[in-house]
């Protein structure tokens, strides 16, 4: 790794970090090997684990630098008795790692806890924050800023990184937030189209859970509460009664047949609207059937991929498609 010093956080080179055309070995110095603990299951030397940051010890250090496959990850070494400013620094690197909401995960290292770990990265002193992506990392920073100086500067690096096609979000990490009461804290990510939803807003609650999912598609949370938000828009004013009515008396019409099944979701009776949809599916071909099989999974995934009766669904819909 470059020993090439960073002052202040400023203007950054980064082309180093572009994505290269094609896939290789992840170059950088040794590091420990991991004991197959996940990525962000210790909680902060800095005070506490975030959605977007984690302690790094030598059981997991080795997957914090492969989470980096997904999107950066910033390192952050610092030494809360020998210099107690870069436990503040590394304070408000959690901070802002949960402001940019996935577009970086901070792996925290307290190079007193684990020095094998900046002896590793050779890092020349406390603190420094290196940039990692696919794997390989460049010196970012190093001197303690404020906050207000950190936060411009990521945003910088972001921008950068951006318009080298790196643009993967991390996904927030498992570890439940409770508030001073011990309740699960809602995540606030999806504050608003939930406010939405709860004002009766539909049409407003569709179009902030799409801005999540366009901002990261692989955020399965907002993409089952997208599905849920359209579910209601669908159905909006429409007369259950009437509506069996219709797919009784036309069961080759799709549309009748697929707005039951929706009215069924709204219902609670999920399996019910799964079988009608692989019925349909089992006794339609061409346009109509991949009609069918597509609301399907989007059903699916308004209930949940994990969820045991969505696993059956799966299983019964393959059988009618094979």
């Amino acid at each position: 790794m470059s020993q090439q010093p960073f002052s202040r956080p400023g203007a950054y080179d980064l082309s180093a970090l572009k994505r290269p055309a094609s896939s290789s070995t992840p170059a950088g110095p040794p590091v420990a090997q991991s004991g197959g603990q996940p990525a962000g299951q210790s909680a902060s030397t800095a005070g506490g684990g975030t959605a977007y940051s984690v302690s790094a010890d030598e059981q997991n250090f080795q997957a914090v630098l492969e989470a980096s496959m997904t999107a950066p990850v910033l390192l952050v070494f610092f030494s809360p008795s020998r210099m107690p400013e870069s436990a503040q620094l590394a304070a408000d690197m959690q901070t802002l790692s949960d402001e940019f909401e996935g577009r970086f995960l901070v792996g925290l290292v307290d190079v007193e806890a684990v020095p094998q770990i900046a002896q590793a990265m050779q890092i020349p002193s406390i603190p420094f924050v290196v940039a990692v992506v696919d794997g390989r990392p460049m010196p970012l920073f190093q001197d303690v800023a404020p906050i207000d100086q950190l936060r411009p500067a990521l945003t910088q690096v972001a921008q950068q990184l951006t318009t080298q096609g790196i643009t993967g979000r991390h996904q927030p990490r498992s570890t439940v937030v409770v508030d001073e009461e011990g309740v699960p804290a809602a995540d606030p990510r999806y504050a608003a189209a939930q406010d939405a939803l709860e004002e009766g807003d539909i049409d407003r609650a569709v179009a902030e859970y799409q801005k999540l999912v366009d901002a990261n598609p692989a955020d399965a949370e907002a993409a089952a509460g997208l599905a849920m938000a359209k579910l209601l828009q669908r159905t909006q004013g429409v007369d259950l009664q009437a509506a069996r009515r219709a797919a009784a008396d036309a069961p080759d019409d799709l549309d009748a047949q697929i707005m039951v099944a929706d009215l069924d979701m709204l219902g609670g009776h999920v399996e019910d609207a799964f079988a009608r949809l692989v019925e349909v599916v089992r006794r339609t071909s061409g346009d109509e059937r991949t009609k069918a099989r597509d609301h399907l999974v989007t059903l699916f995934g308004a209930v949940g991929n994990d969820d045991p009766r969505v696993l059956r669904g799966r299983q019964n819909l393959a059988s009618a498609l094979f």
